[in-house]
């Protein structure tokens, strides 16, 4: 069985990536729906929620025990899925923790921070400051997500297999690329 983690920045195509290479692969693309499953089988609906706010809009700040028992069925969800194969998960630190799983690709999707901020800019029809501050605190937002709870930093190239930079790619050719290192990856293992 074979899975996929995409990381991704906001701006750089990387859930558009991930459609595509469900659809070249006939794979399943999850990522929201992992949070209402995790949310749900840990019982905490508060840390569910603060997920889904990437950009920390809403002010819901779930306990630590609450941040616990949602991961823990966060890595349950996730190990489930890759068992079943074919699966592409989108964001949720999906790449921190199936770092160790052997049948799983773990791709990033990354941009210049002003290639990503024109896109977010120009996708929302929003000013680019708008677009600038969305762009920072999402990657703020993400960045101490992982190092306050999976103590990586989202950086670190040692997660990940390929990392692409949609500035240099187009989505389908990154959604190529990642196709081709499954690909392998299936032969391999």
């Amino acid at each position: 069985m074979t899975a996929i983690t995409i990381s991704r920045q906001l701006g750089s195509l990387g859930t558009q990536v991930a459609e595509i290479v469900g659809e070249y692969l006939g794979y399943r693309v999850v990522w929201r729906e992992l949070i209402n499953e995790a949310g749900r089988r840990a019982g905490a609906g508060e840390t569910a929620l603060a997920a889904i706010d990437d950009l920390g809009l809403l002010g819901v700040r779930p306990s630590l025990r609450a941040h616990r028992a949602y991961r823990t069925a966060m890595a349950q969800v996730m190990y489930e899925l890759v068992e079943a194969g074919e699966v592409i998960i989108v964001g949720r630190a999906g790449q921190a923790i199936l770092h160790a799983a052997p049948c799983v690709l773990h791709a990033r999707v990354i941009a210049p921070f002003d290639v990503r901020v024109e896109r977010v800019a120009t996708r929302h029809s929003v000013p680019q400051q708008a677009a600038r501050i969305q762009v920072e605190t999402s990657d703020r937002s993400r960045r101490d997500y992982l190092r306050r709870f999976y103590h990586v930093r989202w950086d670190d190239p040692e997660l990940y297999d390929i990392v692409i930079n949609t500035a240099r790619y187009t989505a389908e050719a990154a959604a190529d690329l990642i196709c081709e290192s499954v690909a392998w990856l299936k032969q391999r293992h």
